[in-house]
């Protein structure tokens, strides 16, 4: 079983011969939907299964996403048509959709309750409003790259030493957050909060996701208004999306909410998903963190990004924030795992880490029960 059968198909564009393709992917091959469309038909407009991008078909909403689901899952096991093998397309270096907004959140409590203990050891983990909302920050559309793309160190002012000025240079505690992100298909209006109840109306799919982080950058620049340049040079997502309905068989209920949330946080159960994730860095797999530990579901965060009035737009994406579960080896950062770098944690090739050195490779990756999802890939080069 490759994880990629008839029960997941992701989508993804593929370049092939010069052409850009919407496919989805069966196995260890990419069916060329347009392709497939000018042989069997799918009942709607073919438009929206042309390359070069998803976009059109995450705009059509999720009528026309269950009609060609259903389409796929019932013309594919007798079709070749569109039929491309894997290893004949380029896939690493395209990105599946254009990227409207990206916004992250922190949205984990043992990811939040670490990073409170790590900065703030004399004081309480959390701070008032992390259990009554999903904290989270804007981010740059424009620097959310394709799985493969290399990830220049960035440089950045540092906190002061002992003359009272801020160091500048390259970060020296360059840093990963292993994520899913959520790819918003349907837009809404702006002044309509979209409620969270109408989360899978407006979320097309799933991709992993990598929000490369300078710990030291943002360390300085972070108070008072959040993360900026400690965060805006690189976020990686997968080359494949993961549909929502492919992913019906691993709902789960939340680990539970205390103080109840206000009205429009509240959800109908099961509102988180159990999805597995590695972290492997330079071959060695250093953490596994679980989905199902998320505090907070993509259906809140959503209802809270929107509450305000702020509209949707097509290609939107949203991340989870760092998954981090209750045990060391569930760490979805290396802050966390070397705790605040005093910590060095060891590599199968005997070296050590506690933050990122120049050629290291981290490959982020991930299963939903039988499906495995796109992995995310990126290494680090000097500046």
């Amino acid at each position: 079983m490759t994880g990629f059968g008839i029960d997941h198909l992701p989508y993804g564009v593929a370049s092939h011969e010069g052409r850009e393709l919407v496919v989805v992917r069966l196995d260890d091959d990419v069916i060329d939907l347009a392709a497939l469309a000018a042989v069997s038909p799918p009942g709607l407009d073919p438009a929206v299964l042309a390359g070069p991008s998803l976009g059109p078909l995450m705009a059509a909403g999720p009528g026309a996403w269950a009609a060609v689901r259903a389409w796929l899952q019932d013309v594919l096991p007798g079709s070749s048509a569109g039929r491309i093998p894997l290893a004949e397309v380029e896939m690493r270096m395209r990105r599946p959709f254009m990227v409207a907004d990206y916004v992250d959140f922190y949205a984990s409590l043992n990811h939040a309750s670490n990073v409170g203990r790590i900065f703030r050891p004399d004081a309480e983990p959390l701070l008032p409003n992390w259990r009554h909302l999903p904290v989270g920050y804007h981010g740059r559309a424009g620097t959310v790259v394709p799985s493969g793309t290399p990830i220049v160190r960035p440089a950045g002012q540092r906190r002061p030493g002992a003359d009272g000025r801020p160091g500048f240079g390259p970060s020296q505690a360059l840093d990963i957050e292993a994520e899913l992100g959520f790819v918003v298909g349907a837009p809404s209006r702006m002044g309509e909060p979209v409620p969270a109840g109408a989360f899978a109306d407006h979320v097309f799919g799933v991709t992993l996701l990598n929000d490369w982080s300078a710990r030291d950058i943002q360390a300085w620049e972070y108070v008072p208004l959040g993360p900026f340049l400690g965060k805006s040079f690189a976020t990686s997502i997968s080359p494949w999306i993961t549909p929502l309905s492919a992913l019906q068989d691993v709902r789960t209920p939340l680990p539970g909410q205390d103080p109840e949330p206000l009205d429009y946080l509240q959800v109908a159960e099961p509102a988180g998903y159990a999805i597995d994730l590695e972290v492997v860095v330079n071959g060695t797999v250093v953490s596994r963190p679980p989905y199902a530990s998320m505090y907070w579901s993509p259906a809140q965060m959503l209802a809270h990004m929107t509450v305000n009035g702020a509209s949707l737009r097509t290609g939107d994406l949203y991340g989870s924030g760092t998954i981090s579960g209750p045990d060391r080896d569930q760490r979805g950062s290396f802050l966390e795992l070397s705790w605040g770098g005093t910590e060095p944690f060891a590599l199968a090739d005997g070296t050590t880490r506690t933050y990122l050195q120049d050629g290291d490779t981290v490959t982020i990756r991930a299963t939903a029960g039988s499906i495995t999802l796109g992995e995310v890939a990126g290494t680090i080069t000097s500046r």
